[in-house]
């Protein structure tokens, strides 16, 4: 990969901190653009890395952090709206500013996040937004490339440790009978990926959408999470009308448990498809969640 000087927007979250860490692993500058940006626990490499204060919703503080760099990441996510941040202002107005001043300051690469299942029609605010920011993104910067992530897992995640959490209850309930399909993918696959796509000749695809080797049902990564913790607890179905009003109970929490979004995504399968870019595309075999899950959840 040439040397370049990388800008990763939203650096300090749980993605970003795996780009950061693959790219100074590589050998690229990479400069964290964040509302508040810190240094990375690992110091290897810390020469390599800026600290810009920006936030997407602010052009100025965008425009700086664009300036004299050779490609943008936009890893800002946002999944529970509060005062001054909707998903309106994040996913979509502020991932066009972003792509429109990452045009004007003569910036080719572009790699824009978003989520497997992103479409308009959705009922689900979050999803929507996710789908009018892609459609904003190629439309202020048409060269950008849209990479859409299934469920990420790595050590220290949201995912595995709210699952690990409820294997500590009595009982299990399930978002319905616990069909729904996923295909979780290692935050780390995901990290080489993105560099694969900003170091390599510009591909002609624009989509990718990048999930894990297996496609397992909920309640199967529940079963597989309770074998590898040595814990068993029987697995209750509830039904999702049950979730929806326990979602808008609370829903006026400063920091809800869980969200409407949230319970209609597990309503729908969260797979990638075979119609557009995938790991394979870009050279990668990506982990399995059953052989990574004792360097992301030790059971001792």
């Amino acid at each position: 990969m040439p040397a370049q000087l990388i800008t990763v927007f939203g650096g300090t979250g749980f993605l970003g901190r795996a780009i950061v860490r693959e790219l100074v692993d590589a050998g690229q500058r990479v400069r964290i653009a964040a509302r508040h940006p810190v240094m990375p626990l690992h110091t290897e490499g810390g020469e390599a890395i800026e600290l810009v204060r920006a936030d997407i919703r602010e052009s100025r503080s965008v425009k700086a952090a664009v300036g004299g760099a050779d490609s943008v990441v936009n890893a800002v996510s946002l999944y529970v709206e509060q005062p001054g941040a909707s998903f309106e202002t994040i996913h979509v107005e502020g991932a066009a500013r972003l792509a429109s001043l990452a045009r004007q300051a003569g910036i080719e690469r572009l790699v824009h996040i978003s989520g497997i299942g992103a479409r308009t029609d959705s009922p689900s605010p979050y999803v929507r937004a996710r789908a009018e920011g892609e459609s904003a993104v190629l439309e202020a910067l048409p060269g950008a490339i849209i990479v859409r992530l299934s469920v990420l897992f790595g050590p220290d995640d949201a995912f595995l440790t709210t699952l690990a959490g409820l294997t500590r209850m009595p009982v299990i309930p399930l978002f319905g009978h616990g069909h729904t399909r996923l295909q979780p993918v290692h935050v780390t696959d995901v990290a080489r990926a993105l560099i694969r796509l900003l170091g390599e000749p510009l591909t002609q695809r624009r989509l990718f959408e990048l999930g894990g080797p297996d496609v397992m049902r909920y309640r199967d990564i529940l079963t597989l999470l309770m074998a590898h913790l040595h814990r068993e607890r029987p697995l209750v179905p509830l039904p999702f009308f049950v979730w929806r009003v326990l979602a808008a109970t609370t829903s006026l929490m400063k920091d809800p448990p869980l969200t409407t979004d949230q319970v209609i995504l597990m309503q729908q399968d969260t797979l990638a498809s075979r119609d557009v870019g995938t790991f394979r595309d870009l050279g990668i075999v990506p982990r399995s969640l059953r052989d990574s899950l004792p360097t992301c959840l030790p059971n001792s």
